[in-house]
């Protein structure tokens, strides 16, 4: 994971940005469930009424409120409220301090409020038990007006709606009883110690209530109060559910700017991760001498060089953008449920522990599948390569079926692990499902009961239900991160292992420069074993091309001619003995300056999309027209160039697909001439060309390069009849070195070759072998 997360370090300003970004978005995201909660609990069931003490109060209220208080209480009381007129104002506004307020006067609010709604038989019972010389049958018979003109005091009976015991709607028949009490105490009929036993007595009823209830009951009686003082209480609640709307609204504008704003971060970060590693992939390849080459397969160095990255790059984004936010929202999820006090914590532990054993019995399932696709993947692609670069070779051959075949087994092998894997993973969203909504229900099914115990209100439980489904997503985040995260870790390994192989080619710590004689190439006692190989493949040797002289190299298949001349320009470097240029080991020089002074036509004529200007130019950019037209004659390619409409600007394909074998082969030569360098080394380059266009190649060639060094492997007699030496290689070794006139004396294998293609007489030596004097 740690090769993952190493190639954000270059951007930790921006991981730092996004950090800050996501507290913000989790700040918006948990503040949004508070919100519906207290749309629900406050501006619907409470009337948009927060607080339990009214914010305007009759003068009369503002007395018989007293009624049930303590001092303390009565002092604080008299002290919150200011007068204004017929009325009495809340002089306190700050949230806090009213917060303080209503955990003072819970109990004579409720008190106050129960008092104040007292059911006409409860107020006759209390009647009775308090006036012992009148009987219960006269109070009985006696209207709430006749009761109040016997104490005294003006009684006012009203109706209101409550629900019965069988759940039914019925009308009773209420009295406020406050101003008898008042009468009562003024007259001696009762005393402080009787309020204060009826307060004891109503505050063990009131503890049995729960903190909810309690605070609703509170809320109803500063309704009733600001009401009788002439407040609009529709225009109240409307008033906080516009306020509470638009908070809401911009809550959730700013979570969908801060989201918009994360997700152009992270997708900035994860391009440029890719960048960086498509990069640094390419520059390490490009540095990779043939023994890195052959180790990595070219299909396995596009993948990793596109589909790992890509995976990445992708891994990159979304890790920024959930796996960072999945902590944040998580953790502050469980500080908002711990501040809700609903006790229903075990359920979310129950429901973590259900979604993880899920997540871990999909992955130990899948987990060797994910590993195993990285892989198909490269097969497939090597596959499609071979198929693809060989398309001519396989029609040829007839071999499409068994090809189709081929490719058909390597598909299969890749759709069937990858179904495997997604037939495995399609299980999660159900078993997801099944536990969020069955986490639902039980959260509904536990706070029911709360409600209906007064210790936990509706909204409250939608915020909870809310709160919990936040934690378990961020739960759910992190295990489908933990599902990705290990196959960007294979592709991560997989980058890796190319960038941490350094190229057994590389520049010397003390290079130094090429002062003269730079196009005189020495091989002393040179031996050459590919890595991991047994035996060598080039043993002991011993040459000089000098300038001005044409150095041809010929043997049979696989005797080493190709790879003795790759080693001149370093491709590989020798295992024993030494390779001069200029007088200084090749190993000295940087690869620059060495490499710059060669002309290299290879086997295998490469071209690259563009033009064949550009492609001529591809060794000398600051060549002129009149130079790469010199070029094209030379090597016989103006005459097909000229006849097309647009000349040196034709387009070429990739790889040269537009051009026959023998123009390809052209071109390459005219672009290693039009570099005009120090040494030319020509690797069976004129094999596709005919002996007509070869021979009048040559001529032009020998010309032009009078000066340089030409180094020349062919399998053809007739293009190195005219060398100044030719070196014969049997096996690996050097075993003839002269003219063509003196090899056909003293060496047989080139004789044996020569044979195989000249006639004697074109040899100049007799049927029986001897060369005629």
């Amino acid at each position: 994971m740690g090769k993952i997360f190493k190639n954000m370090l270059p951007y930790w300003k921006s991981v730092i940005v996004i950090l800050v970004l996501l507290i913000g978005q989790a700040w918006c995201d948990l503040a949004l469930p508070q919100y519906t909660s207290d749309i629900i609990d406050v501006g619907i069931q409470n009337n948009g009424i927060e607080h339990i003490l009214p914010e305007k109060i009759t003068a009369e209220e503002y007395s018989l409120a007293q009624i049930v208080m303590t001092d303390d209480e009565k002092s604080k009381w008299l002290s919150v409220y200011d007068e204004d007129g017929e009325y009495y104002s809340l002089n306190v506004s700050k949230d806090k301090e009213l917060d303080e307020l209503d955990d003072s006067f819970i109990l004579p609010v409720i008190m106050n409020y129960r008092l104040s709604m007292t059911e006409e038989a409860s107020f006759r019972q209390m009647l009775i038990a308090q006036q012992p010389d009148v009987s219960s049958e006269i109070i009985n018979n006696m209207t709430i007006e006749q009761i109040g003109e016997m104490m005294k005091v003006e009684l006012k009976p009203f109706t209101r709606e409550i629900e019965n015991e069988d759940g039914k709607t019925v009308e009773v028949t209420c009295v406020d009883i406050r101003p008898l009490l008042g009468a009562m105490l003024q007259g001696g009929k009762i005393n402080t110690s009787d309020i204060l036993a009826m307060r004891d007595s109503l505050e063990k009823t009131v503890n049995t209530m729960g903190s909810q209830l309690m605070k609703s009951t509170g809320v109803a009686y500063a309704a009733a109060c600001d009401s009788a003082a002439g407040i609009d209480i529709e225009k109240t609640q409307k008033s906080y559910l516009w306020a509470s709307g638009a908070r809401m609204l911009a809550v959730a504008l700013l979570m969908g700017i801060i989201s918009v704003g994360v997700g152009f971060v992270a997708s900035r970060v994860g391009a440029g991760v890719g960048r960086d590693l498509r990069r640094k992939t390419f520059d390490r390849v490009i540095s990779f001498s043939g023994a890195e080459m052959d180790k990595f397969s070219t299909a396995s160095l596009i993948t990793r060089s596109t589909n790992d990255i890509q995976q990445i790059q992708m891994v990159t984004a979304v890790f920024l953008r959930m796996l960072l936010y999945a902590p944040i929202l998580g953790i502050g999820g469980i500080i908002k449920v711990s501040e809700t006090g609903a006790g229903m914590g075990y359920i979310i532990v129950i429901a973590v522990v259900a979604i993880l054993a899920v997540v871990m019995a999909l992955m130990i399932i899948a987990m060797p599948k994910f590993k195993l696709m990285q892989k198909l993947v490269d097969a497939l692609n090597l596959v499609s390569r071979e198929i693809l670069t060989g398309i001519s070779v396989i029609r040829a051959f007839g071999r499409e079926k068994q090809e189709e075949q081929r490719f058909e087994k390597a598909n299969k092998d890749l759709t069937s692990t990858m179904l495997f894997t997604n037939r495995v993973m399609t299980f999660m969203m159900p078993m997801m499902t099944i536990i969020m909504n069955g986490l639902s229900v039980l959260i509904v099914w536990v706070a029911a009961h709360k409600i209906d115990e007064g210790s936990m209100q509706v909204g409250a439980m939608t915020a909870f239900i809310t709160y919990t489904m936040q934690i378990v997503m961020s739960f759910l985040m992190i295990t489908m991160m933990s599902i990705m995260l290990p196959r960007a870790a294979v592709s991560a390994e997989r980058i890796d292992e190319v960038l941490k192989t350094d190229s057994s080619v590389l520049d010397p710590e003390n290079p130094k420069a090429l002062t003269s004689d730079k196009g005189v190439v020495k091989f002393e006692n040179v031996s050459f074993r590919y890595p991991g190989a047994d035996d060598d493949v080039l043993h002991n040797i011993s040459f000089t091309a000098n300038p001005g002289q044409t150095t041809a190299i010929i043997g049979s298949t696989g005797s080493g001619k190709s790879t003795l001349i790759n080693l001149i320009p370093r491709l590989y470097d020798v295992t024993e003995g030494k390779i001069t240029v200029g007088g200084e080991d090749v190993r000295n020089l940087k690869l620059k300056e060495l490499r710059d002074g060669i002309g290299f036509v290879p086997q295998k004529g490469v071209l690259f999309s563009g033009t064949i200007a550009s492609n001529l130019r591809f060794g000398n950019q600051d060549a002129s027209d009149d130079e790469i037209a010199h070029a094209a004659t030379i090597a016989q390619a103006a005459d097909f160039i000229e006849e097309k409409p647009e000349k040196y600007d034709s387009p070429i394909s990739q790889g040269g697909a537009n051009v026959s074998g023998g123009q390809k082969q052209r071109l390459t030569i005219a672009r290693a001439i039009a570099k005009n360098p120090n040494i030319f080394i020509f690797d069976d380059s004129f094999s596709a060309l005919d002996l007509k266009t070869d021979a009048a190649l040559r001529k032009a060639l020998n010309k032009e390069v009078k000066d340089s060094t030409v180094i020349i492997v062919a399998q053809r007699i007739s293009t190195i009849l005219h060398a100044d030496n030719i070196l014969v290689l049997d096996k690996g070794s050097i075993v003839g070195s002269g003219t063509h006139e003196e090899l056909l004396k003293n060496c047989e294998v080139y004789r044996q070759i020569a044979r195989s293609q000249m006639s004697a007489s074109e040899l100049g030596i007799e049927e029986g072998g001897s060369e005629n004097e």
